[in-house]
């Protein structure tokens, strides 16, 4: 519960940033001034950046939240746990030693949105959270496609 509270005091303080940097905008734009018309039809481009990535990470934040739960009530999580070093890595070993069973699942049925997330846990707990967002963006589009058919 302490994530969702940090994550909406952050979202309601991007927001208001966002329509301060609008209210500037527009303010430069009808200044009339050529240099003021030109930054405020740069910082009208922000905002609209800064909206699309705060959209695109809470709609992967809920959707990943969603797909982990369901796989919990399934009781379909995975039940390995990797040793982790006094720096809070974990053993590079165990997780390679893993990888080929879950590389394995997605490989055998690509439509699979469990098999995804799961890889995405692997690569999450092995500290890869590049793959692993990768992974689990994977999940929720699979999940998504075959929530449509």
């Amino acid at each position: 519960m302490k994530t969702r509270i940090a994550v909406a005091i952050v979202a309601v303080a991007l927001v208001l940033y966002i329509a301060l940097v609008g209210q500037r905008a527009v303010l430069l734009v009808l200044s009339g001034d050529p240099v003021g018309i030109a930054m405020g039809v740069a910082l009208t481009i922000l905002p609209l950046v800064a909206l699309w990535a705060l959209w695109r990470e809470l709609s992967f934040g809920i959707g990943a939240q969603r797909l982990g739960a369901r796989l919990a009530d399934e009781g379909a999580l995975p039940s390995e746990e990797l040793t982790l070093r006094p720096s809070g890595r974990p053993v590079q070993a165990e997780a390679d030693a893993l990888f080929p069973a879950y590389r394995d699942a997605v490989r055998s049925d690509p439509g699979d949105w469990r098999a995804w997330y799961r890889m995405g846990l692997l690569y999450d707990g092995a500290g890869d959270r590049k793959r692993a967002r990768g992974a689990i963006r994977k999940a929720i589009s699979v999940e998504r496609a075959s929530r449509r058919r």
